[in-house]
Parts: C-alpha cells; structure tokens; sequence
C-alpha cells in the first residue's frame, strides 16, 4: 500500500496537491462561510509564501517589490 501512495503521488503530484487544496477549501467554506473562507485561504498562502522565502533565505523585501506593481514601485524606491 505505501508503494502504491508513493508511485501515485510521485506520477501524479500535482493533482493530488491540487485535489487536497480543494478539499481544504471547500471545508473552509462550509465551515465559514464563503468570505472568510477566503480570507482565511489568502492568510494561508501569504504564509506559505513567506515561508518557502525563508527557507529558500531570500530577502522578503525584494521578493515582495518585484511582485508589485511598477507604479507602486517607483512610489517605494
């Protein structure tokens, strides 16, 4: 059985990763309601994204001018 998990999730990552993020939200919206559901789910992967900069050890500063945009930028700079 867990040779059988680890060559699905191996072949198959992305839809599993996909269908567990669905399934998450989903419950976040039954749970909360649709808006803070959502809020909730935008909370989450604001984390997730700081947390894989840390761990990549970028500078969080730079990474989050680059995603802005350029008039926001020019306003920062």
């Amino acid at each position: 059985m867990k040779e059988f998990l680890k060559l699905s999730f191996d072949k198959h990552r992305g839809k599993i990763i996909g269908l567990l993020c669905g399934l998450i939200f989903g419950i976040f919206i039954l749970a909360l309601g649709f808006w803070r559901g959502l809020f909730l789910t935008i909370c989450i992967a604001i984390g997730y994204w700081i947390g894989k900069m840390y761990d990549k050890e970028e500078n969080f500063l730079a990474s989050l001018i680059a995603v802005l945009p350029e008039s926001i930028r020019n306003k920062i700079q």
